[in-house]
């Protein structure tokens, strides 16, 4: 009995770390919530895939500095540079989701998302939370204020179109 309590203390001592990779799968369920809603090819899974492995890879990124730069004198180690390379990754999931046809871009937000949401799990996985829900919080806000904006314009265009193809009026090009 004394031994399994010895395992759970080891194995659950960290219990900030854990509590890191919950809140970046909730903040991921999130951000794919409102993709998943509106329609959009990367959705709840993917956006929690994203932030919780990116929350990992920089909790171990920052960790292991602490256990593998002790193994031999003079070990040099930059807790940061796995999580830059989490960037390159990002990238090349967002290219994946972007396609064009024609003069047409579709999937370019899911793709600035895809990145997003792997700052919020590389910030949270480094235990900066307050920055990352205020960027959550922010985002969310000014998304809304420019789907709104861009909802206008687009009604402006239709208008502007509906006025020029009615009969009897011209355009000049």
């Amino acid at each position: 009995m004394a031994n399994a309590i010895d395992f759970i203390f080891v194995v659950f001592k960290d219990y900030e770390f854990y509590f890191r990779i919950l809140i970046s799968a909730v903040l991921g369920l999130l951000i794919g919530f409102d993709r998943t809603h509106k329609n959009k090819p990367a959705g709840v899974k993917t956006f929690t895939f994203v932030t919780v492995a990116c929350a990992l890879i920089t909790i171990v990124s920052i960790e292991s500095v602490g256990v593998f730069s002790r193994l031999h004198d003079r070990t040099m180690m930059d807790p940061m540079r796995l999580a830059a390379q989490i960037v390159t990754g990002l990238g090349f999931l967002g290219a994946g989701l972007i396609m064009k046809s024609g003069f047409e871009v579709k999937g370019l937000t899911s793709a600035a998302m895809i990145l997003f949401a792997g700052g919020v799990g590389i910030g949270t996985g480094a235990g900066f939370y307050g920055y990352v829900l205020f960027a959550i919080a922010i985002v969310f806000v000014f998304v809304r204020i420019g789907g709104w904006i861009e909802k206008r314009e687009q009604i402006k265009l239709q208008k502007e179109a509906k006025g020029k193809s009615l009969p009897g009026r011209t355009s000049a090009g």
